[in-house]
């Protein structure tokens, strides 16, 4: 039997999708789907641990119910924030912990991000989310990567190093706007022509 964190037999991830924006539920669906995973989409936090069955609540559908690989959840929505919802499944599910969280968010603010990350979050994605936001994900997760960590796998990439190389790639390619040492006479001319 598949434990919540397992791929299933046929290789479809499952993806438990939060947004309040409905446009934005339907492009998170529409992009993982187009991936081939199997969605549930549910519009607040609240709904989400209704359907993981961490509300409380003995109706709920609950964990023998449910097999998610990887939730995606919205940072801003009225109730519970996406980081509400994190802090809840990392803290207070023993279940669910393992579970990899992406946060999405549409305001780049480095606090927020530092705080998701802190707290569990797999991933912060801006957005708009673009295909290929959704397809190295589930790529990531489909092939199993991550470190073992104190006997427990660990999935999650490390933010700074990513900004680091991204930020020398940019740097090393990147001229000063009024550097002309590298322009040929004739290719200043060219431009003074041109104005």
């Amino acid at each position: 039997m598949a434990t919540t964190g397992d791929v299933g037999v046929v290789g479809e991830l499952h993806v438990l999708a939060v947004d309040d924006s409905f446009v934005d539920r339907k492009v998170i669906e529409r992009l993982l789907k187009f991936t081939s995973c199997k969605v549930t989409v549910v519009e607040s936090g609240t709904r989400a641990l209704q359907y993981l069955g961490l509300d409380g609540d003995t109706s709920s559908i609950g964990f023998d119910g449910v097999k998610v690989n990887m939730i995606m959840t919205d940072y801003s929505m009225p109730g519970m924030t996406g980081y509400e919802l994190l802090k809840k499944i990392k803290q207070e599910s023993s279940v669910f912990r393992e579970i990899p969280v992406v946060v999405m968010s549409s305001e780049n603010i480095l606090t927020r991000i530092d705080s998701c990350l802190e707290e569990g979050a797999e991933e912060f994605l801006l957005k708009p989310v673009k295909l290929s936001d959704v397809k190295r994900l589930t790529d990531f997760i489909m092939s199993g990567e991550g470190k073992k960590v104190g006997g427990k796998r660990s999935q999650k990439r490390n933010r700074s190093d990513d900004c680091i190389s991204s930020l020398s790639t940019t740097c090393s390619t990147v001229s000063h706007p009024c550097d002309l040492s590298s322009l040929s006479p004739s290719a200043m001319s060219s431009k003074k022509s041109r104005l």
